[in-house]
């Protein structure tokens, strides 16, 4: 696929995924146009000073939930990666009516938007914790997933696809465990919900060169799932702070002991590839079902949880991903 004449937008462009997205387009890949949608001013004002400020960059303010603005953003657009989204579990509990108003309403318009400006390619980002989700966030971006793939109906005749990418926490992304243990460390007590927790995990720059990857071999429907390392939460805790006392402090309402990217029930459309899964859409839509002649069916009663996994990373492998996060905050 030829990027260099693509005009290419992403929603929510100025947090941990959009920063880094921008960096490895504009340095490898060079597409023609390549657009910033966010709500923050201040935030973009940052980027230009961290350095984005290539002529190839343009920074729209704007919200998913204005669908009017919208569509004037994707106007002449080619791609969009959807990564604009509410986040914060606890934050999504006490404002559930802000969650969905963004996560699922505001997926909606970015349908409505793509497919009134004639966008080609439309790549959703989601989470594991959309898979059986118990927590509004999950359940929001459960929605949303639902919304993409269900959306490719609409398109008829037209060539705007729909697909989704699902993958585990990001080391170091806004939010992340990592920087509060950094923080902890200080004081001598790291806290861990529970010493059983494992968790799904996957770089920055992973993330962002499987999207790439994704859209490239996108038909529209899939949810496309990475092949990533599991980590048990309290192996991170002892890499970052080996002489700390790891105190436990109990599950926290809507957290999660095991994480899941693939439910047993999604097993049965799934297949498996090299190095990632591919959920094919369940219902008869025209495309998306490509993919069972090139990978192979998963076992009845498989699910992919964080628990069950054949990939766990070392304790030299975690401190390996937390060194460049370590002194990202040691130069601030």
């Amino acid at each position: 696929m030829d990027w260099t004449n693509k005009n290419i937008l992403v929603t929510g462009g100025t947090g941990s995924f959009g920063k880094k997205f921008v960096e490895i387009m504009l340095k490898e890949y060079n597409p023609a146009r390549l657009i910033i949608y966010s709500r923050d001013e201040l935030k973009q004002h940052e980027m230009r000073m961290a350095g984005f400020n290539h002529p190839n960059l343009r920074y729209f303010i704007g919200d998913v939930r204005d669908l009017p603005r919208l569509k004037r953003a994707f106007n002449g657009v080619d791609i969009v990666v959807h990564a604009a989204a509410l986040k914060q579990v606890p934050a999504c509990e006490y404002n559930p009516m802000e969650a969905i108003k963004t996560n699922i309403l505001g997926s909606s318009n970015v349908v409505d938007a793509a497919l009134d400006a004639g966008v080609k390619k439309v790549l959703a980002l989601s989470t594991d914790k959309a898979v059986n989700p118990v927590n509004l966030y999950g359940a929001t971006k459960l929605a949303a997933e639902k919304l993409m793939v269900q959306s490719n109906s609409y398109a008829g005749g037209m060539m705007t696809r729909f697909s989704c990418v699902r993958y585990g926490n990001v080391v170091g992304s806004r939010g992340s465990v990592v920087p509060l243990f950094i923080q902890q460390r200080e004081s001598g007590v790291v806290t861990l919900t529970d010493e059983r927790m494992t968790r799904f995990w996957i770089s920055l720059d992973q993330g962002v060169r499987f999207v790439i990857r994704c859209i490239e071999e996108m038909h529209g429907g899939e949810v496309f799932v990475p092949k990533i390392p599991s980590m048990k939460m309290v192996d991170l805790a002892k890499a970052i702070a080996p002489q700390a006392e790891i105190r436990m402090i109990g599950i926290r309402p809507g957290e999660k002991l095991h994480e899941v990217l693939i439910s047993e029930d999604e097993a049965r459309t799934t297949v498996e590839l090299e190095d990632m899964y591919v959920v094919q859409p369940a219902a008869a839509l025209w495309f998306g079902h490509y993919w069972s002649d090139i990978g192979d069916p998963l076992p009845d009663g498989y699910h992919y949880a964080s628990d069950n996994n054949s990939k766990w990373l070392t304790m030299a492998e975690i401190q390996e991903m937390v060194a460049p996060i370590e002194a990202d905050l040691e130069k601030k």
